[in-house]
């Protein structure tokens, strides 16, 4: 699928999850059927019958020892197993844990992270999730970060209903006064057991959600990253070392290297980022966009932000297309401090998938 077909179609679905309509197709009902049907497939194949264990990340992370330092800034991890680090043993390998240390170290002040990803999550969850983090409005999250779509994909929930879920989990978490940034659904063209040609059926269907997910986040005011094949070609180069056991979900190497991708959108959501590089880069090929281009280009190209620009243009809104240098992310040492278990009540039960 060309970039301006692509942009067409997610055109359609935002406008869809934004009207009401819910029948526009990702691939077709019978690719998606096969996509399913391999996919599980492929799950029986590298998988087990445990439950998904997930570190617990959350805590306080860099410098505290300054009490009269500014307070911590407070981020907060929504979404999928991708959000919540399943695949990996150490708290500190978490995407959560490498974004709030990094952030730390950027803002040279302490990051509270906390966490309500649930493996197996799909976007009509995250409503449920957005009231945990809204729960105490003393405690609104400076940031959150959403990572979500793989199961939506699989469990063949129409796009439109998943645009429509995501951007109202956008429109409430900025309305409290939250900036977010979504990690949009990966490429699940990338999953090493599932052959051709619904290898390419994945990528595709994937690639078109993750395009109509920027429109939609961008319209309420949301920043967005491309996980496309989970964050480089590193991936399709070396499935075995970022990849983890089960050939599903990333390994710590994987992990670190989407943090290294969200970590500035994050910072740039909040000011941190010097001000010469908010302007686009004609040399990266950065610039100002109607929104639905934006996200097609974004959708083909792991790693790239999208962010709201101009309101109007001649083909709707303009988004401004950003290609940010990634910065290494070390793993957190030590660990963090263990959170209040009370915090966590509610955050609903494991389920399987991404």
């Amino acid at each position: 699928m060309t970039s301006m077909s692509r942009a067409r179609v997610a055109r359609r679905i935002a406008a869809g999850a934004a009207y009401g309509g819910g029948g526009i197709g990702l691939a077709g009902a019978a690719t998606v059927g096969l996509l399913l049907a391999e996919v599980q497939l492929a799950r029986r194949r590298v998988g087990n019958n445990t439950p998904p264990r997930v570190p617990n990340a959350e805590g306080l992370y860099g410098d505290t020892g300054d009490p009269a330092g500014e307070p911590p800034l407070r981020l907060t991890m929504l979404g999928d197993s991708t959000a919540a680090g399943q695949g990996v043993h150490r708290a500190g390998q978490t995407p959560g844990a490498l974004l709030a240390s990094g952030l730390a170290a950027l803002a040279e002040r302490p990051v509270e992270l906390r966490s309500v990803a649930v493996p197996g999550a799909r976007s009509d969850d995250l409503d449920r999730q957005v009231s945990l983090v809204l729960s105490d409005s003393s405690r609104v999250p400076d940031i959150c970060v959403i990572m979500i779509g793989a199961n939506d994909v699989t469990h063949r929930m129409p796009p439109t209903r998943s645009v429509r879920h995501l951007s109202a989990a956008v429109r409430r978490l900025r309305t409290a006064g939250a900036e977010v940034v979504v990690g949009t659904c990966p490429d699940l063209g990338t999953i090493e057991p599932v052959r051709q040609p619904l290898r390419w059926l994945a990528r595709r269907a994937s690639r078109q959600l993750a395009a109509a997910q920027t429109i939609g986040v961008v319209e309420q005011g949301g920043r967005t990253v491309s996980l496309g094949d989970l964050l480089g070609p590193e991936f399709a180069a070396n499935p075995r070392e970022l990849f983890g056991p089960d050939s599903y979900h990333p390994s710590a190497e994987g992990y670190a290297t989407a943090a290294m991708a969200v970590l500035p959108t994050v910072c740039a959501a909040l000011g941190l980022w010097p001000a010469e590089e908010e302007r686009p880069d004609a040399s990266r090929r950065e610039g100002f966009l109607p929104v639905a281009r934006a996200a097609a280009e974004a959708a083909s190209e792991a790693g790239t932000e999208v962010t709201a620009a101009m309101p109007t243009g001649p083909r709707g809104p303009w988004a401004l297309l950003k290609r940010r240098r990634r910065r290494r992310v070390p793993e957190p040492e030590p660990a963090p401090t263990p959170p209040d278990p009370t915090d966590r009540e509610g955050a609903g039960l494991p389920g399987s998938g991404p």
